[in-house]
This record gives structure tokens, sequence and C-alpha cells, in this order.
């Protein structure tokens, strides 16, 4: 039996088929590896300041005149009591404190100062750092070129800290001064520092 031509290379084409058709396969990918994760940077801690506090405070103070006729030191306590207001990182607040006094001697001494101040802070989650400013006025034992009771300003830093949503403490420190006491030409100074406790509405 004889092959022709054409009969021997449709069988060539055959068997070859299935060859050619293995090299066509698709190519396989390289695997990519996973990306990494991005590291997320966690939100500074903030919190709500807003509302109305009452609370106390103790500490110590000392004064002095601007002629050395009076140069003394000794403990203060009193009551304060505020109200701010959280604008995100900034707070804002006023507040109005009474403190009585030990800083005497034996001719004189200041009974009290009364203060209303402004205060201004820094939200910083749990920690409240703030500048504070205001009016003060102080109450002698004693009149002091006919008067007992002397107009000033004062102005200071504290800080507070947040032990829970209702309960705040901190401490504060204030400088104190009153001119021309009585119609003289005696200055009072006075510096303050007290830790404070306070009930927050």
């Amino acid at each position: 039996m004889k092959f022709s031509t054409s009969t021997l290379a449709l069988a060539l084409g055959v068997v070859a088929a299935p060859a050619f058709a293995g090299g066509l396969a698709a190519p396989v990918a390289d695997p990519v590896a996973p990306a990494a994760p991005v590291a997320v940077a966690p939100a500074a801690p903030v919190s709500d300041w807003t509302g109305a506090y009452v609370g106390a405070q103790l500490g110590y103070g000392q004064a002095e005149t601007s002629d050395d006729g009076f140069d003394e030191d000794g403990a203060v306590y009193g009551a304060q009591a505020g109200y701010n207001y959280d604008f995100g990182r900034f707070v804002l607040g006023g507040e109005l404190d009474y403190v009585g006094t030990e800083i005497d001697n034996d001719d004189n001494g200041i009974d009290g100062v009364a203060r209303a101040k402004l205060r201004a802070g820094y939200d910083a989650g749990a920690f409240l750092p703030y500048v504070t400013a205001g009016y003060a006025s102080a109450y002698t034992d004693e009149e002091i070129g006919g008067d007992d009771q002397f107009d000033g300003y004062v102005y200071g830093a504290g800080l507070d800290y947040k032990v829970s949503e209702n309960i705040v403490v901190g401490g504060e420190v204030l400088q104190h001064e009153f001119e021309d006491l009585g119609n003289t030409d005696v200055d009072l100074d006075a510096t303050t520092a007290a830790m404070r406790v306070s009930y927050k509405f």
C-alpha cells in the first residue's frame, strides 16, 4: 500500500497538533506580594470640658507692701464656681472665687481675696492647661489710709485634670497686684499657689 505525499503530511499534522497546542498554553502570572498594612496614627484624645463646676481649694500665699511695712505668708483656703465652654481644642471660661487667708502679723493682715477671672485653655484630653486673668478685691483686718478694701488685678496659670466625667483636680498659681492702698503711694503684691478639686455638672 502506497501513501501519497498529501496523506503523509496530514498524518504528521495530526500527530504534531497536541504538541503545538501545549505550547500555546496561557502563561502563568508571577505571584504578587500583598501590600504592607499602612500604620494609622491614633487620634489625640479629646475630652469635653463644657459645663458648670463648683469646688474648693487649699494652698499657700505670700504678700508684701512696697514700703516694707508688711511681708507675711500663710495658708489660703476657699471655694470657686465657674463655667467652661469647649470649642474643640480651645476652652474658654469664667470663674468667681473667694479665699480666706492666714497672711497677717500683729498689726494687720489680709482677711480674704475675691476674684473674677477669665480662663483660656487647651483641651489635651484629660488635661486642661490654662492661663487666667481678671479682677481682684482684697480685704484687710485694719484700715489702710481709711479703707479696708482694695481693688486690683490678678493673673496666672493652672492645670486641671479630669479624674472622671464629674471630678476635676488641679493646681493654680496667681499673682495679685493692688496699687495705691487707701489713696497712699503704697502698693501690695501677693502670690498664691493652691490645689483645687471641683465637681463638674
